[in-house]
């Protein structure tokens, strides 16, 4: 089954950090790239950050720049979402995803609140 599991999401508070997961499954990780978005409620789902099948590149929306670092062990067939320094316009569901699969995990909740 090909799936993709986010986990690490929680309530912290402004300029806390948080470090995501995504888990895959099912398939071949090591040959996609993977990227980051996430939603907030009311608003249309953004890129966050995206990252090579090699990890060799690395692209971020201007909002998290900076801040947020992604990063991919392939051997554990996950990949990762460095988050510092929160904001609370970080609060959002994230979700990561596989482009030229067309895979979507569940998401994780990020609550970014005093």
């Amino acid at each position: 089954q090909v799936q993709l599991v986010e986990s690490g999401g929680g309530l912290v508070q402004p300029g806390g950090s948080l470090r995501l997961s995504c888990a895959a499954s099912g398939f071949t990780l090591d040959y996609y790239a993977i990227g980051w978005f996430r939603q907030a409620p009311g608003k249309e789902r953004e890129e966050v950050s995206c990252i090579s099948s090699s990890g060799g590149s690395t692209t971020y929306g201007d909002s998290v720049k900076g801040r947020f670092t992604i990063s991919r062990d392939n051997a554990k067939k996950t990949v990762y979402l460095q988050m510092n320094n929160l904001k609370p316009e970080d609060t959002a569901v994230y979700y990561c995803n596989v482009p030229n699969l067309g895979v979507w995990g569940q998401g994780t909740q990020v609550t970014v609140s005093s």
